[in-house]
Formats: structure tokens, sequence, C-alpha cells
């Protein structure tokens, strides 16, 4: 049943958006790029002395930067060569780097290297300016690698399978990277197409360069050069995951005794069928959903919107971010997702649909989850239901990269209760113009478990110019108050809003007392709307300044003024707020933030003006090229506004400390502890990782918690010493078999 209704909504969305496309994925003042055949496939070792490097490197011309400033040349030379055979598609570069002895690496797990330095590209597979592969290797070999679609910006959570090797010399550095072509979604043929960008940064001075160059609010998509294979076959993704799993907890009873042990064991598989080089089915059963990495500790106390937790799970992360809406998640909007896949707590099975038809691309999730219908009151309609999740998405691109029309469908339902979503959203960005515009339109229709029935619509429209002298951004957003989206997060409904935003750019000379300021930009941000569930009107208004400087660093300073509604009540907004942060030594990266002012308690029956003070540090310490520590330390302070009375105090710390024995092998060890909860979590994991899908985990955590033992039941309380109350102990193994 499930499987049919997705077929059927991935042939109709399909259609809806098939129509004829004009669209240059490249861009057409550049030379198109063609890679070598290689006869001899090259040893991936980062010494560039194989026989297909030994020829005319790719004529990739001036580099020039995009961050902290747009256009600059650096001292640093990156010359680069491609080749490919039946399997693979290869790469390598030469890094030149005349202060070779300040070249920033370190040996640490995937995706870990951003305060490196590093080298990579971005890949177009499918050359329709929708979907990009970013690979960037640092100067160890380790990797990073994103998805980047042009609705949802940049996701670091997919893993795909790629091998690096890099190697430091005298005058520089060496990168090669081997592609297998399984790894990617293209069309292949006599003649294949794709779009190239590469990148580079260096880390001691904190910018970071491309060619082709990256303009001012513009990105990969409006700047990939064409790149042209000849006789390149597709060859479709198939692979199959299986994995087993353990977990056992068990928690103190007495304070001399545990109650007994619960433990358990699972197998699962997961799969990946591509029907074509462009189109594939992934599919799980009994999936393994387990977290390996806590969320991290927040701040609980008088928070009037939910919390978001990011996902983690492999399964929805992977091409997550076909789903998400253009404008959704970016800037000040309400809606942070479209579709936050946690909202799928304890999913029974799941299936995903995803591919590319011509410049259309589309998706299909369909998910069970069975903690929905669980620990309900008996006699509750919903008690004992799963909620089956459905969503369906596809966009176009059309006009130039960057521009796109899509549509979306999201349907839940769980016995009575059901939840219809269905939407439409535009991005409009012309190659080589400031002014780009995004807009979505959302309807619900909503069913509650005693039959009582709902509709909503919501709705965002931004538009904004960007230059390297000026940045000129607004947005309105509206949402009907019985507007629901199931599969979304979003903070709130029943209101009507919007905002603007703008600011100004100075270059202070490099020949001046301030060099190491790189750019000033003073700025207002203005916002006014009203709340019908509140009561009342609500109006921002934030003058600051930003600076960007050398060394990676930045420096935030604005005042909040205004006033917001609170259950028919205004409460009064007046807040200064400073962020800095800054690479201050190859081994110490750090910041703070630092705000105080007026704050509202949310309390729905007896809220009240209060003032707090919110003061936060953090940092990474990397002694060598192994060990890491990151530490975050934040401390808020709640008062009564008028009479001064403390309401809370308290701390949160989160720590992460890592060793990395090799780019496979590392042992992590977490640390949290909230004043508020009386909590202490400390979390160790050991872990190895053949490539993404081959790995084992095994991890132990322990939770304590200032508690007393009364009457045979547990207390809370803050005198108390930190007594462990919870243990357990998780195990996992998994392995990727490609055929």
């Amino acid at each position: 049943m499930i499987c049919s209704s997705a077929v059927r909504l991935t042939a109709c969305l399909a259609l809806l958006l098939a129509a004829p496309a004009i669209v240059d994925a490249a861009d057409p003042a550049l030379a198109a790029l063609t890679p070598v055949r290689a006869t001899t496939a090259p040893v991936i070792d980062g010494t560039l002395d194989d026989a297909v490097w030994q020829g005319p490197e790719l004529p990739t011309g001036a580099w020039g930067s995009y961050n902290p400033l747009h256009g600059e040349a650096i001292p640093q030379q990156t010359h680069v060569w491609m080749a490919y055979d039946d399997r693979f598609l290869y790469v390598a570069f030469r890094c030149d780097d005349p202060e070779a002895a300040k070249i920033k690496s370190s040996i640490t797990r995937r995706d870990n290297i951003w305060s490196d330095d590093w080298v990579g590209l971005s890949l177009d597979a499918l050359g329709t300016g929708q979907v990009a592969y970013h690979m960037m290797v640092n100067p160890s070999g380790v990797q990073a690698d994103m998805l980047q679609t042009n609705s949802g910006g940049e996701d670091a959570s997919p893993d795909w399978v790629w091998d690096s090797a890099g190697r430091v010399g005298a005058t520089g550095y060496a990168v090669e990277i081997r592609l297998p072509l399984q790894s990617i979604r293209f069309r292949g043929g006599d003649v294949a197409r794709m779009g190239v960008l590469f990148w580079r940064r260096v880390s001691r001075t904190g910018y970071s360069v491309s060619w082709p160059q990256l303009k001012p609010n513009e990105w990969v998509f409006q700047h990939h050069a064409p790149l042209v294979f000849d006789q390149l076959r597709g060859r479709p993704t198939r692979e199959a995951i299986p994995s087993v799993t353990y977990s056992g907890s068990e928690e103190r009873a007495t304070p001399s005794a545990w109650a007994a042990y619960d433990g358990d064991a699972s197998v699962g598989l997961s799969g990946k069928y591509g029907v074509t080089s462009t189109i594939t089915i992934d599919a799980t059963v009994n999936p393994d959903f387990s977290q390996v990495e806590s969320d991290a500790f927040q701040v609980e106390v008088n928070q009037r919107y939910p919390i978001f937790f990011s996902e983690k799970r492999p399964f929805f992360m992977e091409n997550a971010g076909i789903f998400n809406l253009a404008g959704v998640g970016d800037g000040d909007g309400n809606m942070l997702a479209a579709v936050h896949t946690r909202r799928i707590v304890d999913p029974i099975a799941g299936g995903k649909v995803t591919g590319s038809l011509g410049h259309t691309t589309f998706g299909v999730l369909t998910a069970v989850d069975q903690a929905a219908g669980r620990d309900l009151e008996a006699g509750d309609p919903l008690d004992g239901h799963d909620k089956v999740f459905t969503i369906g998405r596809a966009q176009t691109t059309f006009f130039s990269p960057g521009s796109y029309a899509g549509a979306i469908v999201s349907a839940t339902t769980q016995g009575p209760a059901s939840n219809t979503v269905g939407g439409a959203d535009v991005s409009l960005h012309k190659r080589n113009s400031a002014l780009q515009m995004t807009g979505m339109a959302l309807y619900s229709s909503a069913t509650a478990a005693d039959g009582r029935h709902t509709q909503g619509l919501a709705t965002l429209w931004t538009a904004g110019m960007s230059t390297r002298r000026y940045d000129v951004l607004g947005q309105v957003e509206h949402y009907d108050r019985d507007f629901q989206m199931d599969s979304a997060f979003y903070n709130r409904t029943g209101f009507t809003s919007g905002w603007g935003f703008g600011g100004y750019s100075f270059y202070p000379p490099a020949t001046s007392r301030f060099a190491f300021v790189k750019r000033v930009v003073p700025f207002v941000f203005v916002q006014g709307g009203e709340d019908r569930v509140q009561h009342g009107s609500d109006v921002l208004a934030v003058p600051g300044i930003r600076l960007h400087m050398a060394r990676q660093g930045f420096f935030r300073a604005d005042y909040v003024g205004g006033h917001e509604p609170w259950v028919g009540q205004r409460y009064q907004r007046g807040r200064w707020r400073a962020f800095g942060n800054a690479q201050f030594f190859r081994w110490l990266n750090g910041g703070g933030n630092i705000n105080d002012g007026y704050a509202t308690y949310y309390d729905e029956v007896n809220p009240f003006q209060g003032r707090s003070r919110n003061l936060s540090a953090f940092a990474t310490i990397q002694p060598n090229a192994r060990l890491s520590e990151q530490i975050e330390w934040q401390h808020v302070d709640f008062n009564r506004a008028d009479t001064g009375a403390d309401v809370y105090d308290l701390v949160i710390v989160n720590s992460r400390t890592t060793y990395q024995f090799s780019r496979r092998m590392y042992a992590r060890l977490i640390a949290q502890h909230d004043t508020s909860s009386h909590r202490l979590l400390l979390d160790a994991l050991a872990s190895y990782e053949l490539r993404p899908g081959t790995v084992f985990f095994a991890g132990y955590g322990s939770l304590r918690e200032r508690r007393t033992y009364q009457d045979s039941q547990w207390k809370d309380d803050e005198l108390s010493p930190l007594r462990e109350s919870r243990r357990g102990l998780f195990l996992k193994a998994s392995y990727l078999y490609r055929f």
C-alpha cells in the first residue's frame, strides 16, 4: 500500500514539473574542460608521479577569493588535473605555498577539517544546476563532503564512497581523489556533460578562493564550468548494508541496587537500487536508527518556541536537501524545515525514491512511525495506531542555474486523524544579477481524532540584492491560525509579519593601521507584524555593526529594541548583544557571546517582565594533529524587572574530546552538564569506519543526577551529590556491499 502510493506520487510530481525548461547549467563564457582518459589508473597516495598527471594541467586561469572578500588574489597558486576511466573519476591538485611550514592539517574524523587548509571541487554531475557534490580534502588526506541543492543549501550529513590522499612537501601540498562512478548520479553517453568548480582554503589567512570565481549573492550553480567527457557510461548504484545492533540499559532502583537489565539486539537491512544512473530506490527493513551522537544540552527553561534538534539518522539524512522549499530555513523565517524527519520518531520501515528526469529533480519519502500511537491513555482514539508519513517533492530548473519552480505534497494518517498539505515554491536568480527572489505557499487540510476539520494557509516571500558594497533584503510571511503540517518544524501560527535588512560594506585599505580588518558592515534590521494568537503587535529594530577580520575573525555588536505580545500583554525588548570568534593560533579557535537586557517570562498564567544576561564562550583546542578538545560554556541569569528577584540561574557545559588514532579509527568522550535539571551526561564512543556504510561502534553512556531516595522513591534534590541514575551499552556493526 505504501509502496504503490509512493510510486503514484512520484509519477504525479514528475509529470507536474516535466515541462520543457530552458537552462544552461554551465557558464557560457567559459571554455569547456576536457579530462583525459586514463590508460593506467593512478595510485591514490598523494604523490603526483603517475603518468596521467604528467600531461598539461586544466586551463583554470586566475583564482579569486569569495571569503572574506570577493575577487582578491592570493600568493598560493593551485594546479589541477582531471582524468577518468570506465569506473572512476580522478582529480589531482598541486597546492603551492610560499610558506609551506605554516600549512595547517590534522588527522581527524570525516567532515571535521574546516579549521585546516583544504582543497576540493564542486561537481554538478547531472549538469542541471540543481544538485552538486562537494568534496574537500585537507593536506593529510582527510575528507569532507556535502550535498548542495539549490533549494536546501549545503548539507554535510550525507557521506558517499570516494578515496583521497594528501601529502605535504617543501613547496606546498598535493591531493589526489578517486571518485567511483557508482557514487554519483549522472547522464552517461558518447558525450557526457557536467559542471565543475574548484576551491581552496588557506587556514592561517582565512581566505577561500575558487575557480571560476564566485560573486556576491551567487553560489556554485551560477559558476560551474562546463566539463565534457568522451564515452562515459552510467553505473547505477546498487548496494546493500546489513547491520547488527545491540543496546542495553539499566536504571538505579535504590541507592544500593539496580533494576533489571534491559537488553535488545536487532538485525536490519538497508538497500539502494539504481533503476538508472539518475533514479534510485532506497529501502530499509527493521532499520538501525540508533544515534551514536548525543544531542547537545541546550537551555530549555523559559523558551517561547520549541527547540530544534538536527537529524542524525543516516537513512533520513541522505538527499534530505531535495525536500527543502525556497526561502525556508533562511534568515529569520518562522519555518525552519518543511520536512523535519525527526517528527518520525521510531519507524518500523522506510522507503525513498529520488532521481532526475531531464531538468526535473524529484523525491518521495514514506515511513511508518510506531511511536506515535504508543504510551497513550486507554480510550484515546489514536491508541495503538501507527502514523504513516508520505512526502513527495519535485522541482525543475529554468531560466538559469539557481532559478527553479517546485511542488510538494505531505500526507500523514494515524487512525481517524489525518493531515494533508500541498504547495509550491519558486526561486528566481538571473546569472550576473544582484537580484534574487524566492517564495512559497502551502495549504493544509487536517482532521483531528475527534473529527474536527481545519484548513490553513502559510506563505513566505523574499527579495534581495547583494553586491560587493551593499546588501538589501526583505521578507513577508503569513500563517493562518489553523495551518498544520505534521512533517514540518515551525515556531508558531496565527500571525502576519514582515522584515527588512540593509547593510553597507566598507573595505579598509590594506596599508592602514587596521589592515587586519578586512570588511566593516554597519546594518539595520526592522520587523513588524500582528500576532493573532497572542493578541498584539510585534515590533523589532536591530541596528548594529559587523567586522570581518584576518585569521577567520568575526565580530558583531547590535542593540535589539521594540516590543512583543504574550497572552494579550505587551512586553518590552531592549538588549545589547555582542559576538566574536577567531583562529587565534594554529592550535586554538575560540570566541564568545554576551547579551544583556529586557526579557519576557513566557508563562501562560503568570507572565512578567524580566531582565536576563546570557554569557557564553567556546573553544576548539588542537595541541597536535590527532587530539581535539571542543568545549562550550553558557551561563544564563534571569531576574524579575520590578523587584530584581532571581528567577533562575543556570550553567550548561558541553565538552567533546576526540583522539584520532588513524583516519579510520577514533575514540571520543562527551561530557555535558546542566545545572537547571542537575544532570551530568558522560558518553564514550570508539569508532572504526573503513568507508561510509562499513563501520563498527562501541559506546557506553552514563547519566548522573542530583536526587535523594525517600519513601521508596527518587526525588530531585539540588543539594544531593551527583549520583549515577542510568547507564547503557551500545554496539553496532554494518557492512556496505556493492554489486
